[in-house]
Protein backbone atom coordinates (compact mmCIF):
# COMPACT_ATOMS: atom_id res chain seq x y z
CA UNK A 1 0.00 0.00 0.00
CA UNK A 2 1.56 3.39 -1.00
CA UNK A 3 0.47 7.17 -0.93
CA UNK A 4 1.29 9.89 -2.93
CA UNK A 5 0.60 13.44 -0.99
CA UNK A 6 -0.46 15.01 -4.55
CA UNK A 7 -0.21 19.04 -2.85
CA UNK A 8 1.67 20.04 0.08
CA UNK A 9 4.05 23.09 0.90
CA UNK A 10 7.29 21.38 2.35
CA UNK A 11 9.38 24.92 1.82
CA UNK A 12 7.02 26.66 3.95
CA UNK A 13 8.87 28.15 7.27
CA UNK A 14 6.49 25.93 9.25
CA UNK A 15 8.57 22.78 8.35
CA UNK A 16 12.46 24.73 8.82
CA UNK A 17 15.27 22.12 10.09
CA UNK A 18 12.12 19.35 10.53
CA UNK A 19 11.59 17.99 6.62
CA UNK A 20 14.33 14.93 6.78
CA UNK A 21 11.92 13.87 10.21
CA UNK A 22 8.77 14.71 8.39
CA UNK A 23 10.05 12.16 4.97
CA UNK A 24 11.07 9.85 7.55
CA UNK A 25 7.08 9.96 9.29
CA UNK A 26 5.32 9.88 6.28
CA UNK A 27 6.98 6.75 5.02
CA UNK A 28 6.19 4.92 7.89
CA UNK A 29 3.01 5.13 7.24
CA UNK A 30 3.07 4.49 3.83
CA UNK A 31 3.18 8.20 2.16
CA UNK A 32 5.93 7.87 -0.62
CA UNK A 33 5.91 10.79 -2.68
CA UNK A 34 5.18 14.16 -2.60
CA UNK A 35 4.33 16.97 -5.10
CA UNK A 36 5.88 20.18 -3.53
CA UNK A 37 3.58 23.16 -4.54
CA UNK A 38 4.82 26.49 -5.51
CA UNK A 39 2.62 29.88 -4.87
CA UNK A 40 4.80 32.97 -5.63
CA UNK A 41 7.42 34.01 -8.15
CA UNK A 42 10.10 34.16 -5.37
CA UNK A 43 9.27 30.79 -4.23
CA UNK A 44 10.24 28.55 -7.38
CA UNK A 45 14.07 28.46 -6.98
CA UNK A 46 13.67 27.29 -3.25
CA UNK A 47 10.81 24.74 -4.60
CA UNK A 48 13.28 23.14 -7.33
CA UNK A 49 16.32 22.87 -5.14
CA UNK A 50 14.22 20.92 -2.75
CA UNK A 51 13.10 18.72 -5.58
CA UNK A 52 16.51 18.27 -6.46
CA UNK A 53 17.77 17.18 -3.26
CA UNK A 54 14.92 14.44 -2.73
CA UNK A 55 14.40 12.25 -5.52
CA UNK A 56 10.92 11.40 -4.17
CA UNK A 57 9.65 15.04 -4.09
CA UNK A 58 8.13 16.77 -7.19
CA UNK A 59 7.82 20.55 -7.98
CA UNK A 60 5.02 23.18 -9.61
CA UNK A 61 5.91 26.38 -10.59
CA UNK A 62 2.94 28.70 -10.43
CA UNK A 63 1.58 32.06 -8.78
CA UNK A 64 -1.42 31.69 -6.59
CA UNK A 65 -4.48 34.16 -6.82
CA UNK A 66 -3.71 35.53 -3.64
CA UNK A 67 -0.39 36.75 -5.19
CA UNK A 68 -1.86 37.56 -8.70
CA UNK A 69 -1.06 41.11 -8.17
CA UNK A 70 2.35 41.33 -6.60
CA UNK A 71 3.51 38.90 -9.87
CA UNK A 72 1.71 41.06 -12.50
CA UNK A 73 3.42 44.06 -11.12
CA UNK A 74 7.07 42.07 -12.18
CA UNK A 75 5.79 40.79 -15.23
CA UNK A 76 2.89 40.87 -17.89
CA UNK A 77 0.20 37.90 -18.71
CA UNK A 78 2.68 37.33 -21.73
CA UNK A 79 6.00 37.41 -19.39
CA UNK A 80 4.89 35.12 -16.77
CA UNK A 81 3.09 32.65 -19.34
CA UNK A 82 6.75 32.23 -20.88
CA UNK A 83 8.44 32.26 -16.92
CA UNK A 84 6.26 29.30 -16.65
CA UNK A 85 7.47 27.75 -19.66
CA UNK A 86 10.84 28.12 -19.23
CA UNK A 87 10.62 26.64 -15.72
CA UNK A 88 8.67 24.04 -17.08
CA UNK A 89 11.58 22.53 -18.80
CA UNK A 90 12.98 21.24 -15.32
CA UNK A 91 12.57 17.54 -15.01
CA UNK A 92 11.44 17.84 -11.87
CA UNK A 93 8.90 20.33 -12.57
CA UNK A 94 6.00 18.12 -12.72
CA UNK A 95 2.76 20.68 -13.20
CA UNK A 96 1.74 24.51 -13.37
CA UNK A 97 0.32 26.05 -10.26
CA UNK A 98 -1.19 26.91 -7.91
CA UNK A 99 -3.30 28.91 -10.01
CA UNK A 100 -6.77 29.66 -9.96
CA UNK A 101 -9.57 32.30 -8.64
CA UNK A 102 -10.24 33.39 -4.93
CA UNK A 103 -12.89 35.97 -4.87
CA UNK A 104 -13.60 34.71 -0.93
CA UNK A 105 -10.17 36.43 0.54
CA UNK A 106 -10.12 38.73 -2.81
CA UNK A 107 -6.17 39.52 -1.73
CA UNK A 108 -5.77 40.54 -5.28
CA UNK A 109 -8.22 42.67 -7.62
CA UNK A 110 -10.21 40.13 -9.20
CA UNK A 111 -9.32 40.43 -12.91
CA UNK A 112 -5.43 40.63 -12.11
CA UNK A 113 -6.52 37.24 -10.43
CA UNK A 114 -8.13 36.04 -13.90
CA UNK A 115 -5.23 37.57 -16.14
CA UNK A 116 -2.69 35.16 -14.13
CA UNK A 117 -4.69 32.75 -14.15
CA UNK A 118 -5.15 32.43 -18.09
CA UNK A 119 -1.04 32.85 -18.27
CA UNK A 120 -0.88 29.58 -16.39
CA UNK A 121 -3.39 28.19 -18.78
CA UNK A 122 -1.69 29.37 -21.58
CA UNK A 123 1.33 27.80 -20.30
CA UNK A 124 -0.57 24.02 -20.38
CA UNK A 125 -1.53 24.57 -23.41
CA UNK A 126 2.13 25.25 -24.37
CA UNK A 127 3.58 22.75 -22.52
CA UNK A 128 1.22 20.49 -21.97
CA UNK A 129 1.74 19.84 -18.43
CA UNK A 130 -1.04 19.73 -15.72
CA UNK A 131 -2.30 22.71 -13.97
CA UNK A 132 -3.25 22.72 -10.55
CA UNK A 133 -6.59 25.17 -9.39
CA UNK A 134 -7.49 26.76 -6.01
CA UNK A 135 -10.80 28.12 -6.62
CA UNK A 136 -13.13 29.92 -3.99
CA UNK A 137 -16.21 31.30 -4.02
CA UNK A 138 -15.49 31.67 -7.81
CA UNK A 139 -17.26 28.83 -9.25
CA UNK A 140 -18.55 30.52 -12.25
CA UNK A 141 -15.80 32.27 -13.57
CA UNK A 142 -13.48 29.15 -13.23
CA UNK A 143 -16.12 27.08 -15.05
CA UNK A 144 -15.91 29.89 -17.70
CA UNK A 145 -12.31 30.38 -18.09
CA UNK A 146 -11.69 26.44 -18.26
CA UNK A 147 -13.97 26.19 -21.09
CA UNK A 148 -12.29 28.47 -23.02
CA UNK A 149 -9.67 25.75 -22.80
CA UNK A 150 -11.41 22.91 -23.15
CA UNK A 151 -9.92 19.98 -24.51
CA UNK A 152 -6.01 21.78 -24.56
CA UNK A 153 -5.37 21.48 -20.92
CA UNK A 154 -6.15 19.21 -17.78
CA UNK A 155 -5.36 19.45 -14.43
CA UNK A 156 -6.67 19.07 -10.82
CA UNK A 157 -9.30 21.08 -8.75
CA UNK A 158 -7.26 20.63 -5.22
CA UNK A 159 -7.95 20.90 -1.66
CA UNK A 160 -11.95 20.99 -3.26
CA UNK A 161 -14.83 22.56 -0.83
CA UNK A 162 -17.05 23.86 -3.31
CA UNK A 163 -20.30 22.85 -4.92
CA UNK A 164 -21.27 19.82 -6.60
CA UNK A 165 -22.19 21.92 -9.41
CA UNK A 166 -18.64 22.72 -9.82
CA UNK A 167 -17.63 19.32 -9.61
CA UNK A 168 -19.67 18.22 -12.16
CA UNK A 169 -18.49 20.88 -14.56
CA UNK A 170 -14.62 20.38 -13.98
CA UNK A 171 -15.32 15.97 -14.48
CA UNK A 172 -16.86 16.81 -17.34
CA UNK A 173 -13.70 19.13 -18.66
CA UNK A 174 -11.33 16.33 -17.91
CA UNK A 175 -10.25 17.55 -14.51
CA UNK A 176 -9.62 15.28 -11.32
CA UNK A 177 -10.68 16.01 -8.02
CA UNK A 178 -8.18 16.55 -5.40
CA UNK A 179 -9.35 15.81 -1.44
CA UNK A 180 -7.88 17.18 1.65
CA UNK A 181 -8.65 17.26 5.53
CA UNK A 182 -11.38 18.76 5.34
CA UNK A 183 -13.59 15.48 4.44
CA UNK A 184 -12.80 15.02 7.87
CA UNK A 185 -14.52 17.87 9.58
CA UNK A 186 -17.83 17.45 11.33
CA UNK A 187 -19.25 19.88 9.34
CA UNK A 188 -18.40 18.86 5.89
CA UNK A 189 -21.14 16.55 4.97
CA UNK A 190 -22.21 18.33 1.81
CA UNK A 191 -18.33 17.66 0.83
CA UNK A 192 -18.24 14.16 2.25
CA UNK A 193 -21.92 13.57 -0.06
CA UNK A 194 -19.83 15.36 -3.23
CA UNK A 195 -17.08 12.72 -2.48
CA UNK A 196 -19.69 9.71 -3.39
CA UNK A 197 -20.46 11.41 -6.81
CA UNK A 198 -16.63 11.60 -8.00
CA UNK A 199 -15.71 8.63 -10.32
CA UNK A 200 -13.09 6.51 -8.63
CA UNK A 201 -10.80 7.31 -11.57
CA UNK A 202 -11.20 11.07 -11.16
CA UNK A 203 -9.88 11.21 -7.59
CA UNK A 204 -6.76 12.38 -5.40
CA UNK A 205 -5.57 12.68 -2.09
CA UNK A 206 -3.78 15.67 -0.37
CA UNK A 207 -2.53 17.16 2.56
CA UNK A 208 -2.38 20.86 1.77
CA UNK A 209 0.32 20.68 4.44
CA UNK A 210 1.33 22.64 6.71
CA UNK A 211 -2.57 23.86 6.21
CA UNK A 212 -6.02 21.83 7.16
CA UNK A 213 -5.13 19.22 9.10
CA UNK A 214 -7.99 16.23 9.30
CA UNK A 215 -9.39 15.70 12.18
CA UNK A 216 -8.00 13.92 15.07
CA UNK A 217 -4.83 16.28 14.29
CA UNK A 218 -7.46 19.68 13.70
CA UNK A 219 -5.98 22.57 15.15
CA UNK A 220 -2.27 21.14 14.71
CA UNK A 221 0.31 22.03 11.42
CA UNK A 222 -0.51 19.55 9.30
CA UNK A 223 2.01 17.32 7.80
CA UNK A 224 2.19 14.60 5.00
CA UNK A 225 1.77 11.71 7.76
CA UNK A 226 -1.27 13.16 8.55
CA UNK A 227 -2.94 12.00 5.45
CA UNK A 228 -3.69 8.60 6.31
CA UNK A 229 -6.57 9.85 8.20
CA UNK A 230 -8.05 11.52 4.93
CA UNK A 231 -7.90 8.44 3.37
CA UNK A 232 -9.62 6.78 5.20
CA UNK A 233 -12.74 9.06 5.08
CA UNK A 234 -12.21 8.58 1.23
CA UNK A 235 -12.67 4.94 1.50
CA UNK A 236 -15.17 4.80 3.30
CA UNK A 237 -16.69 6.85 1.43
CA UNK A 238 -16.33 5.13 -1.74
CA UNK A 239 -16.86 1.84 -0.27
CA UNK A 240 -13.32 0.34 -0.73
CA UNK A 241 -10.51 -0.89 1.08
CA UNK A 242 -7.86 1.64 1.91
CA UNK A 243 -5.48 -0.54 0.09
CA UNK A 244 -7.66 -0.22 -3.28
CA UNK A 245 -7.61 3.44 -2.45
CA UNK A 246 -4.11 4.10 -2.32
CA UNK A 247 -3.73 2.20 -5.55
CA UNK A 248 -6.44 3.77 -7.18
CA UNK A 249 -5.24 7.72 -6.07
CA UNK A 250 -1.49 6.61 -7.02
CA UNK A 251 -2.29 5.65 -10.51
CA UNK A 252 -4.79 8.23 -10.64
CA UNK A 253 -1.68 10.61 -9.81
CA UNK A 254 0.71 8.62 -12.74
CA UNK A 255 -1.90 9.44 -15.17
CA UNK A 256 -2.50 13.17 -14.50
CA UNK A 257 1.26 14.06 -13.68
CA UNK A 258 2.94 12.00 -16.59
CA UNK A 259 6.55 13.81 -15.87
CA UNK A 260 6.47 12.27 -12.54
CA UNK A 261 8.68 9.23 -12.13
CA UNK A 262 7.27 7.65 -8.88
CA UNK A 263 7.55 3.58 -9.91
CA UNK A 264 10.97 3.53 -8.17
CA UNK A 265 9.51 5.29 -4.52
CA UNK A 266 6.55 2.93 -4.56
CA UNK A 267 8.47 0.01 -4.92
CA UNK A 268 11.08 0.81 -1.47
Amino acid sequence: MNFIDSHCHLNYKDFDGELDDILQRAKDVNIKAFLNICTELDEAKTIIATADKYPHIFASVGVHPHDAEPGLTVMNRSELTLWLVEYAKHPKVVALGETGLDYFYDNSPRDQQRESFRAHLDAAKETGLPLIIHTRAANEDTVEILKEYAGQVTGVIHCFSETQWLADECLKLGFYISISGIATFKKSGDLRDIIMTVPLDRLLVETDAPFLAPTPHRGKRNEPSFMIETAKIMADLKGVGLGELAKITTDNFQSLFKKARVKAFLDE
